[in-house]
Order: C-alpha cells, then structure tokens, then sequence
C-alpha cells in the first residue's frame, strides 16, 4: 500500500468513497452526495496548508484522509479538522491507521498546531483510532445531527501536533 498526496486526477476516487459515507454511514451529516464540482473545490481549499493524502492498493485509492480548515477566521489558521474515509470493502484492514498517522505528520510539517475531529456517537472505532494517536475527549454536542430518522450525538475530541 502507497500513501501519498492526492493529486487532482484522485478527485474521482475520493468523491466515491466520500458519497457512499453519505448514503450509508452517519460518519458524514451530509445527506446528499457530493457532485464532481463540489468536491473539486474542496480540493483546491486545501494547498500545502491543509494536507489530502490517499491510500493507494495495487493502483486504486482505497481511503483518503485530510486535514480541512476550521474557520475562515484568520486566527484560527493553524487549527484544523480531520476527515478520514475508507472504502467499504477495505475497512478493517490498518488502512485508516497509516493515513492517520501520515496525515498528522503531514499536518506538522505543514504548520498546524491543533486538530480536532467531530465524530458520530455509536462510531466506537474511529474514537478507538482517535484515542491510539494522542487525541483527547473534549466533550460532546447532544442530539446535533438528523440522519436516519434520528438525532444524534456528537463527540468531539483534539490533538495537538
């Protein structure tokens, strides 16, 4: 398996495995796929500042991870929010693993200071994933997000780099 910086030719591969979270996990309070559009300029908000790395397996992207900007708010420019997202048929394998550990290293290296993540209550291996690389319970956001005819709860957890 490769890890490496996406590259705009991945923007395909990223919005599948993106779209599908949306349709079938609470991983994402999106409830309506992205379109090709959308994601493109996802993408260009991020530059060196804000790192996307995918996971490559035998020439298919199997995962993405990145770093997003908090707050358009210029103090807050050196904190960021994580996303991390797996093919459904590459779960379970360590891949979330390796993007996590690259993508935080990448994140220093790019001069952030702080990330946070905003996790769906009942998603015990990402917290489990979270609490492996440093990240620390900081609270939760009771009953924020309706997805699949019920609310739900939010933990949010911070590491610093």
């Amino acid at each position: 398996m490769i890890i490496r910086t996406a590259v705009e030719s991945d923007i395909h591969a990223i919005l599948a495995i993106y779209n599908e979270a949306v349709l079938h996990t609470v991983a994402t309070f999106d409830t309506v796929p992205r379109t090709l559009e959308q994601q493109q300029q996802w993408f260009q908000l991020h530059g060196t500042r804000y790192p996307v790395l995918v996971a490559e397996l035998g020439g298919i992207v199997v995962g993405w991870a990145s770093l997003n900007p908090y707050s358009d708010r210029l103090a807050y420019e050196r904190t960021s929010e994580l996303s991390l997202y797996i093919h459904h048929d590459f779960r379970g394998q360590g891949i979330g693993k390796k993007l996590m550990d690259q993508v935080l290293k990448a994140g220093k290296e790019a001069g952030l200071h702080t990330v946070l993540s905003r996790i769906t209550e009942g998603n015990d291996s990402s917290i489990y994933i979270h609490r492996e690389f440093g990240f620390d319970y900081i609270g939760v956001m009771r009953e924020v997000g309706f997805k699949f005819d019920r609310m739900l709860d939010v933990i949010l957890m911070q590491k610093m780099l």
